[in-house]
């Protein structure tokens, strides 16, 4: 059995964490905050560590619940997630269309921050986490065919909404030539 290091195996799943809280919360320092209650939580139960089979699904499932809380807290009174600058502008791409994919990014993470609660931490957890089935499953603690359907149904929504706004853009230019 491995031997786990916070240093080594708990400290590096932080960025992870974050994103995830984020993504729940849409609050960056809220996301900080229940990021280190993360952290403190999963460091008092160093005695169990050998214990848990997956310690990276069990800081995510903390986490994932106290982001929870937190909303409830709030009253699931959302506020949108602050743009990140894309972090990587294609420098072949014409300004306009760094411009163009720049307000496509912000048009998709719009969309996701208004999917329901658990459509958004499945493809948070899948889509940008990278995280499997079965791990999304234990840390929502929904059976793998929900976390299924919640990507399903999460991705089918953002498609129809994007097409819609698209939609909507061109018929408006359309209009104005």
């Amino acid at each position: 059995m491995k031997q786990i290091s916070f240093r080594t195996d708990i400290l590096p799943l932080k960025d992870g964490l974050y994103r995830l809280a984020l993504r729940l919360t849409m609050n960056k320092e809220e996301a900080e905050d229940i990021v280190q209650e993360t952290l403190l939580k999963v460091w008092k139960r160093r005695e169990r560590w050998q214990e848990i089979e997956n310690i990276e699904g069990f800081a995510m499932t903390i986490c994932h619940n106290l982001s929870l809380d937190h909303l409830r807290r709030m009253n699931n009174q959302l506020v949108s997630l602050e743009d990140n600058p894309m972090e990587h502008a294609d420098k072949a791409l014409s300004p306009f269309d760094n411009t163009m994919i720049h307000d496509r990014v912000a048009t998709v993470r719009e969309i996701i921050n208004h999917l329901p609660e658990k459509q958004r931490a499945c493809v948070q957890l899948r889509d940008i986490e990278g995280k499997a089935y079965k791990d999304i499953a234990a840390i929502l603690n929904i059976s793998e065919e929900q976390v299924k359907i919640n990507i399903f149904r999460a991705r089918q929504s953002i498609r129809q909404r994007f097409q819609a706004i698209e939609n909507f853009k061109l018929s408006e230019k359309k209009k104005k030539d």
